[in-house]
């Protein structure tokens, strides 16, 4: 019997991109959070006593800053030296084009797989044999399985690959394979990278996708870690363990304020919803995204107002002791539907703002024509101002709806209802 583990996608010292715009965020602490969970990994690796470790691609983000990043790898590598724990990795989409690390000097417990064809490395014993082949430029569209050996007879056989399989939403769709494509080669367990979610595709073989080791955005929710394999004297897999091995969890509870009349009740309902994810992530320190909905007589006033949400961040740094941080605030709330029917100045706004949804073509040139400013924003946050700008979008007449909520607030705020 014997143990391995199986990790994907670390992205050692990806760049935090347009994270240092939210107000009070830990960003030193994100920054290393990759390094500090890299580092859980290796002792896991010790302490399991594990036979070998597969890395599945995107051990790094594209090219270096600095040496450093290398430095820090080589100097973990050394420890599982130290224990004799091979390594054995395949370059991903994201680091097949980094130029530093073809110069980089690995310890001897380090293989990396050709680019150029699959290839098949066996453990010192011979009674594992681990196929693999990586990438040879960011963008592979072609189907590697196809290329890779069939089984070899007697030895417990891996398939280290970085896939899409045939498709996950978010992810390009590079290497694309079938399942059958993996079943064909009769391997034991396919080791996946790329998807930085976790998923297990199959139980026979074992193919699966371990996830990233530390989420690095809101888009990289739950819990994150890898594969702990078990495997019996028969060469049959005994168990496939998730261990997390995350420091800050990112998270987007979504709050109902279904009926609530008073910013009170806003602010116990949000508390509920992160003391439970508190409990869930023990330890660990929490980032996350408050999504709130639902009809209630507070919607105006949330529109209209700002300040309860400088209170809900102070809520979470309380109940968090400094651990807990809110990255954003969504407003998703709607107002109850009026028992009586507008009359008035309410009337007249109401009225005028529905009409501007008949214009929503104007909108194409207001687009063109702050075009040249949004080429300076950063990716993120120019890809979300145009959503705000696509003519009769979601977003458009969410904008609208909004709109005419602040301005009913502010009538009633003075009394302008006669």
């Amino acid at each position: 019997m014997f143990k391995f583990l199986h990790a994907a996608d670390i992205h050692l010292d990806s760049p935090l991109r347009g994270i240092a715009r939210y107000e009070g965020m830990p960003v030193d602490d994100i920054r290393l959070a990759a390094r500090r969970a890299f580092d859980h990994l290796v002792q896991l690796a010790m302490d399991e006593k594990v036979r070998f470790v597969l890395l599945a691609g995107d051990l790094y983000d594209a090219d270096w800053k600095d040496t450093g990043t290398g430095m820090f790898f080589v100097s973990r590598m050394a420890k599982l030296r130290e224990q004799r724990i091979p390594v054995y990795l395949i370059a991903g989409n994201h680091d097949a084009a980094n130029r530093m690390t073809k110069s980089l000097r690995l310890p001897e417990n380090v293989f990396t797989f050709s680019a150029r064809h699959p290839e098949t490395r066996f453990l010192t014993e011979g009674d594992v044999a681990i196929h693999g082949q990586s990438f040879a430029k960011q963008s592979i569209f072609e189907n590697l399985v196809t290329h890779y050996p069939i089984r070899v007879p007697g030895c417990f056989n891996v398939g280290l690959l970085h896939t899409s399989v045939s498709g996950y939403e978010g992810h390009e769709p590079y290497a694309p394979c079938t399942l059958d494509d993996l079943r064909l080669k009769e391997y034991d367990y396919w080791a996946l990278g790329h998807v930085h979610m976790r998923q297990e595709l199959c139980r026979y073989p074992r193919i699966l996708f371990p996830g990233n080791i530390q989420g690095r955005s809101i888009r990289e929710t739950g819990p994150k870690g890898c594969a702990l394999v078990t495997v019996g004297d028969g060469n049959e897999i005994l168990d496939c363990e998730c261990v997390h091995l995350d420091l800050i969890r990112w998270e987007r509870p979504t709050v109902d304020l279904a009926g609530a009349e008073a910013i009170d009740e806003l602010q116990e309902r949000t508390a509920d919803a992160i003391r439970t994810l508190r409990e869930d992530a023990g330890d660990l320190s929490l980032v996350v995204r408050i999504e709130l909905e639902g009809a209630t007589p507070l919607h105006d006033r949330l529109v209209a107002e700002s300040q309860w949400r400088d209170d809900l961040r102070a809520l979470a740094a309380d109940i968090g002791s400094e651990s807990v941080w809110i990255e954003k605030i969504v407003l998703r709330t709607s107002s109850p539907a009026r028992s009586a029917p507008l009359a008035g100045p309410l009337a007249e706004v109401h009225r005028y703002v529905q009409s501007l949804r008949d214009y929503s073509g104007e909108m194409t040139s207001v687009a063109d024509s702050v075009a040249p400013l949004l080429a300076k924003l950063p990716e993120d946050l120019k890809q979300e101002v145009k959503t705000w700008l696509e003519p009769g979008g979601q977003r458009f007449r969410g904008l609208l709806a909004d709109t005419e909520s602040l301005l009913m607030e502010r009538l009633h705020s003075r009394g302008g209802l006669e």
